[in-house]
């Protein structure tokens, strides 16, 4: 009998956070007296389901040795690309030095720092016998329109059958390596793993989450992140 697929988590944190305004990349911004990162790692690290961790970062980051995790024994890094998704890619070909192709991958962005625990266990609980995989989300509550030039209405979309993705993405490593692989030998900068998948024909399953499961994009990002950690009793 062959063992069961074990659990890995990648965070892919090259990116500098241009939209922030700020000279400090988004992932090691102070919130609540630690790095973001630091939030987003928590649950991955403490979690026994999830066998190690994978950081891909820039290979100049100066911010990483003073994070709480930098010589943690289940984190690992990987030198990190120019888009996420060269950075997923990265993470996982390291991955596959010692990892099985069948193993699950949860892609987690380094900035989304308020995942709640319950939700890493539905997630994980719905897809670990799951075909494809998927990913958290939550369905579209607003009207949604579509612009045009001159930033103009378009176009109203029937958002009934729209969906916020967030993440963590939960896939197979192997597929989702291939997947990755294949986008970026035809120059398609993927901006999420479900979207690799997508291309080669596959349909992930959207695990609805809660919405506190916020990215952290703009300053007034983090008071919000910091009011949605102490809501969930995170912050002590």
């Amino acid at each position: 009998m062959s063992p069961s697929p074990a659990l890995w988590a990648v965070l892919p944190a090259a990116g500098v956070g241009r939209r922030m305004g700020s000279t400090t990349p988004k992932q090691y911004l102070d919130l609540a007296g630690r790095a973001v990162i630091d939030h987003a790692l928590d649950l991955f690290v403490a979690d026994v389901r999830i066998r190690g961790v994978v950081v891909a970062l820039d290979p100049t980051d100066r911010y990483w040795g003073a994070t709480a995790y930098a010589d943690h024994p289940k984190v690992v890094r990987a030198h990190g690309g120019a888009e996420r998704c060269h950075s997923v890619l990265n993470a996982l070909d390291a991955l596959g030095t010692h990892a099985h192709a069948e193993d699950w991958v949860l892609v987690h962005d380094a900035a989304r720092p308020c995942l709640r625990p319950a939700d890493l266990d539905r997630l994980i609980e719905a897809l670990i016998e799951d075909e494809v995989g998927g990913l958290l989300g939550i369905p579209v509550r607003d009207t949604m329109k579509r612009a045009e030039p001159g930033d103009r209405i378009g176009a109203t979309v029937d958002r009934a059958a729209l969906w916020h993705a967030f993440t963590p993405q939960m896939f197979r490593l192997g597929r989702l390596r291939a997947a990755l692989t294949d986008a970026l030998a035809a120059n398609d900068l993927v901006t999420d793993d479900a979207s690799a998948m997508e291309r080669i024909g596959q349909a992930p399953r959207l695990i609805e989450g809660h919405a506190d499961n916020i990215k952290i994009t703009r300053a007034e990002d983090l008071p919000l992140a910091r009011f949605y950690l102490q809501q969930q009793g995170r912050l002590g």
